[in-house]
C-alpha cells in the first residue's frame, strides 16, 4: 500500500511506511501529519502526489515517485555501486527499498537496516551527475562480508557524532558555511578557556571543536578520519625544529 501523506506548510510525499519515513526519519508525530490518499497502484499514487503538490504550492518532485522506487535500478561496477538518486535523498529510498539485493565483484550486496546507515554516511555525489551517487564496494564488503577488523579506537565515536548530527538534521539543513561559524565560535570558547586556565571548559571546548569539525568534513564531502589521516601523511616525515614555542618545519 502507499501512502500519500501532508505535512502542513512543508510537504507532501509518498511513502510505503509512515512511522519509518514520516515519524522516525523526519520526526513528526501522529496528529502532525495527514493521510491524504493511499492506494496499491503506483502509477495513480506517483501522478496524484504531483498533482497535489502543484494545489499545494509545494515544490513538485523532477521525477514521478514510480521512477524512483519501483525496480530501483543500481548499476554495479568494480568499484563502484550507483544509486539513481542524489545523496541528500538516497535515505528515503533505501528506507522504501529494505530487501532488495544486488551483485557485486565483492559479493552479493543488500538494503536492510544494518546496512543502510552506512550506505548513507559512505554515499558519494557523483562527479558526472548530481542526480546519482555512490558507495565503494570494497568498503561495503569490508564493512559487512569480510572478517571483521580490529576496531579502531575513536571510529566509533566519530560514527556516534555523525549519527548524533544526522538525527538532528544537521545534514539535512546544514551547510559547510554555517559548521564554520560554529567552528569560530567554539574556537573561541577554547581561547577563553585558555586565557582563564580553566581545565574544564579547555577539555570541553576541545571536545566541542573536534565534533564541529566531524560535521564540517561530512557536509564537505569527507570524512574527518581521512582529513586526519592526510594530515598526517603529510606531516608525518616532515622535519623542522622549535621557535618561540612553535614547531617551524625545514624549507623544501
Amino acid at each position: 500500500m502507499y501512502y500519500l501523506y501532508h505535512i502542513p506548510g512543508k510537504k507532501i510525499g509518498v511513502t510505503r511506511n509512515l512511522n519509518t519515513r514520516v515519524t522516525l526519519m523526519q520526526g513528526y508525530k501522529e496528529g502532525e501529519y495527514e493521510v491524504l490518499e493511499q492506494s496499491d497502484d503506483i502509477d495513480f499514487i506517483s501522478d496524484r502526489e504531483i498533482e497535489l503538490q502543484k494545489s499545494y504550492g509545494y515544490k513538485v518532485d523532477r521525477k514521478l515517485y514510480k521512477n524512483l522506487f519501483k525496480n530501483m535500478n543500481i548499476n554495479a561496477t568494480e568499484q563502484t555501486s550507483t544509486f539513481p538518486c542524489p545523496a541528500n535523498k538516497l535515505k528515503g529510498h533505501l528506507m522504501d527499498n529494505i530487501g532488495l539485493s544486488w551483485e557485486t565483484l565483492h559479493g552479493k550486496f543488500e538494503i536492510n537496516s544494518t546496512t543502510i546507515p552506512w550506505i548513507v554516511h559512505n554515499a558519494k555525489t557523483s562527479m558526472y551527475n548530481s542526480e546519482r551517487c555512490y558507495i565503494y564496494n570494497k568498503a561495503y564488503h569490508e564493512a559487512f562480508i569480510a572478517e571483521p577488523a580490529t576496531e579502531v579506537t575513536g571510529a566509533t565515536v566519530f560514527d556516534s557524532i555523525r549519527d548524533w548530527a544526522d538525527k538532528r538534521g544537521i545534514y539535512d539543513s546544514g551547510d559547510t558555511k554555517t559548521q564554520f561559524v560554529k567552528l569560530m565560535e567554539e574556537v573561541g570558547e577554547l581561547g577563553k578557556a585558555i586565557l582563564k586556565d580553566d581545565k574544564d571548559e579547555f577539555v570541553d571546548a576541545i571536545g566541542d571543536c573536534i565534533v564541529v569539525l566531524t560535521n564540517l568534513s561530512h557536509l564537505g564531502g569527507f570524512d574527518v578520519e581521512h582529513c586526519i589521516s592526510s594530515a598526517y601523511d603529510e606531516i608525518s616525515n616532515r622535519t623542522g625544529a622549535m621557535v618561540n614555542g612553535t614547531f617551524v618545519k625545514d624549507a623544501d
